[in-house]
């Protein structure tokens, strides 16, 4: 007999090239690294190949280690062994060592989203009091569409409204301001100790400009997707009928369905016994965590207004610019009323007009270039910040909460755990821009060197000359456009 640790190498895969596709499984099944699967998560993987019982059966017994977990060789093992079996070949141990150093096959398990739900569910259950999220499993978990619809209907007050998608219920569907308000205070009810983001302002739409309902609608993009991405919220019946119900009256309908909803405390069968999960030094911990986030706010705050004056200062490039290309158009357009007795012969104003000519055509592709840029950043830099203050903000409104203290405290702990999850779009909007001025500045930079040899040839030789004279000795052959 084989002591346990030849046991566990035996049931290890042993040969053939592992593919992307595994790694890619593995971090779905342990996105913590782990170097153990849960005996359940695998059970599940098996029953997403289709394959008979018995064939299950026999992989099971094939890999499992008798000790209730997979190693990532274990699993990798099992997926070649589905994909072996797909293949109509028979399971055995041996039938691996056929692929010597290939690749190994890759199994079809069909679609995967259900097993990151999974994988999520039993990681949390496991461990009650920590999050075991990552910041892109958190942003997986839907992405959520708000699109103003043009039309604007009702008869003396008209009212907006818009197209609201989700990807994860593959819906489409039509909503109010009001349909907002009516979720939010529903959501505060049924979630008193979580963040519930704050809604933004109502305003009478004869009064409201494009500008503000622009505004609204992104508010309300960001507050809905923070709301489906929350671990929680997001799986009551309430965000389901939201996003999918497509009758009338949904105000009505919301109010009906779930006015004698109970509250969390009453429903979440950790309030009983969470007591017994908390520190003793979590309130203490509670203080710090709300110290922590209120600089936070304070900074990231900051960080969205230069993000936002970058923003507007690109677009008011882009005004100058249109600007500059139509006042050159005008010059270039103007008649030709000089006379000898004005110019003395000089042929200068003439060859200017000439250059404009061609050069004002080149403006407008600037302007453009910078409008685009101007609303990327706006997208991936000031949007990214402005749903993570809404986030903290929400945190802020929800440190008061101290009934049911225990309960309160523990939910406390998971949002905090939740906003540290969500510190990655920090990096991600430095990525975005980064990326984002880099390509705006080398963009324009390409523009206006396009414009470069057009200028030279409007101005005088003597003009060019000096110029050219006066430049440093750089090695370049041009003083304002240096050499790649």
């Amino acid at each position: 007999m084989l002591p346990k640790k030849d046991k566990t190498m035996a049931a290890d895969l042993t040969s053939g090239s592992v593919p992307h596709f595994y790694r890619d499984i593995y971090d779905i099944l342990c996105p913590d690294q782990q170097t153990q699967l849960d005996q359940d998560m695998f059970i599940k993987l098996l029953m997403k190949s289709s394959l008979p019982k018995e064939t299950l059966t026999r992989i099971w017994e094939l890999v499992d280690c008798h000790h209730g977990y997979l190693t990532r060789s274990g699993v990798y093992k099992a997926l070649a062994l589905i994909a072996v079996s797909q293949q109509g070949k028979p399971v055995n141990d041996v039938v691996l060592q056929n692929f010597g150093c290939q690749e190994l096959p890759r199994p079809s398990l069909g679609d995967l989203s259900d097993l990151k739900a999974l994988s999520v569910r039993l990681r949390r259950e496991k461990n009650p009091t920590r999050l075991s999220m990552s910041y892109r499993e958190v942003c997986s978990r839907d992405i959520i569409k708000v699109t103003l619809i043009p039309k604007k209907k009702g008869l003396i007050l008209k009212h907006v409204e818009y197209e609201v998608s989700s990807q994860r219920f593959n819906s489409v569907v039509q909503r109010r301001y009001n349909d907002f308000v009516v979720l939010h205070e529903m959501l505060l009810h049924r979630f008193p100790y979580r963040m519930i983001p704050q809604l933004p302002p109502k305003k009478l739409v004869k009064t409201a400009d494009a500008h503000f309902i622009e505004e609204r609608r992104k508010a309300l993009k960001r507050f809905l997707t923070l709301v489906v991405r929350h671990p929680n919220i997001s799986e009551d019946p309430l965000i389901h009928f939201f996003l999918t119900f497509l009758g009338r009256d949904v105000q009505h309908n919301l109010k009906e369905q779930f006015r004698s909803a109970p509250d969390e405390f009453s429903t979440n069968r950790l309030a009983q016994t969470v007591e017994e999960l908390d520190p003793l030094d979590t309130p203490t911990q509670s203080r710090l965590a709300r110290d922590l986030m209120k600089h936070v706010h304070s900074s990231v705050s900051k960080l969205r207004d230069a993000a936002d004056s970058i923003k507007e200062q690109t677009l008011e490039g882009a005004v100058d610019m249109l600007t500059f290309g139509r006042e050159l158009s005008w010059l270039a357009d103007m008649a030709n009323t000089d006379s000898e007795w004005s110019s003395g012969g000089n042929e200068t104003w003439n060859h200017l007009k000439k250059g404009f000519k061609s050069l004002h055509p080149m403006f407008p592709p600037i302007s453009n270039a910078l409008a685009e840029h101007s609303k990327q950043e706006d997208e991936d830099v000031v949007e990214k910040l402005n749903l993570f203050l809404d986030l903290l903000s929400a945190y802020k409104e929800g440190e008061q909460q101290e009934r049911r203290k225990h309960f309160a405290l523990h939910c406390i702990s998971m949002e905090t755990q939740l906003v540290h999850c969500y510190m990655n779009i920090v990096g991600e909007m430095l990525h975005s821009l980064i990326e984002l001025e880099t390509i705006k500045h080398y963009k324009i930079y390409e523009l206006w060197k396009n414009m470069h040899p057009m200028v030279e040839n409007m101005n005088s030789a003597d003009v060019v000359e000096e110029r050219l004279g006066s430049a440093s000795p750089t090695g370049n052959k041009s003083p304002y456009f240096p050499s790649k």
